[in-house]
């Protein structure tokens, strides 16, 4: 699908962190739904072929969304984000790692924050999210696992759910 929506993918090896803004076009609530609500991440955060599946979600600070990336084959990839604070419509932070099917969070994997932020622009609306890793060697490997290539394909699938208009609020 071609865009000419906003986005930029900004290391900075100096902090272990990554700015990623991105543009979509669809109004505000929408897109914090699209980021907040399982159903809705299921559809969209995993780059093609991968698949999101939601094991449970509980959106709120102190809560936990615990999740696989699927596989063609069937292989799943565990995850979870433990929502730090929250502010409707407005950002969150969280702390995303890999885990095993029950929660267990891996040590030997890198460990990020997540402080993403939505503003309105025009019609559209911007997420800007900055991650932040523990030190280079990981913010490195992650960037090694296809980061930036596996999030903008997903954020493709995204402006595939909004255009579709799949997203009630």
């Amino acid at each position: 699908m071609e865009n000419n929506l906003f986005m930029d993918f900004s290391v900075d090896k100096e902090n272990h962190s990554i700015k990623v803004e991105r543009e979509f076009a669809a109004a505000l609530p929408k897109v914090w739904d699209a980021y907040t609500k399982s159903e809705y991440l299921d559809q969209w955060w995993a780059p093609k072929p991968w698949k999101a599946k939601t094991k449970s979600m509980d959106f709120r600070p102190g809560g936990r969304w615990m999740y696989a990336m699927v596989g063609p084959e069937g292989e799943e990839h565990w995850a979870v984000m433990d929502y730090l604070t929250i502010q409707d419509q407005k950002g969150y932070t969280a702390v995303d790692a890999f885990a095993d099917s029950e929660g267990n969070i891996n040590t030997e994997l890198p460990q990020s924050k997540w402080d993403a932020s939505f503003e309105t622009k025009g019609e559209n609306t911007l997420v800007t999210s900055v991650v932040v890793y523990e030190d280079l060697a990981q913010l490195e490997a992650i960037l090694q696992m296809g980061m930036k290539e596996g999030l903008t394909m997903a954020m493709e699938g995204l402006d595939e759910l909004l255009v579709a208009q799949k997203i009630k609020v």
